[in-house]
């Protein structure tokens, strides 16, 4: 699995290390795990997530509005792996 430093994850979105605080003191994304040192670690995911956001907001969407698409599409993977398991249980 990927894991990126802060600094690795900000360059990869092509945003400063600011921004990406930013985003997570206004729970918008939250790092993958925690290194043994203590330092933020992140994924494929959280690349994914940033990369989405930035994208919204080139599109004019609102932090809130923002937030609200990331929960909806939570709750729609969510929804997929229920019904994926309820395929694989039937």
């Amino acid at each position: 699995a990927m894991s990126l430093t802060i600094g690795a994850l900000a360059k990869r979105a092509g945003v400063a290390i600011d921004t990406v605080r930013f985003y997570e003191r206004n729970g918008l994304l939250a790092p993958a795990g925690r290194s043994a040192s203590g330092y933020r670690s992140y994924g494929e995911e959280e690349l994914k997530r940033l990369l989405f956001i930035r994208r919204a907001k080139s599109l004019g969407f609102a932090l809130d509005d923002i937030r609200a698409l990331l929960a909806l599409s939570a709750e729609r993977d969510v929804a997929r792996v229920r019904l994926a398991a309820q395929r694989k249980l039937d």
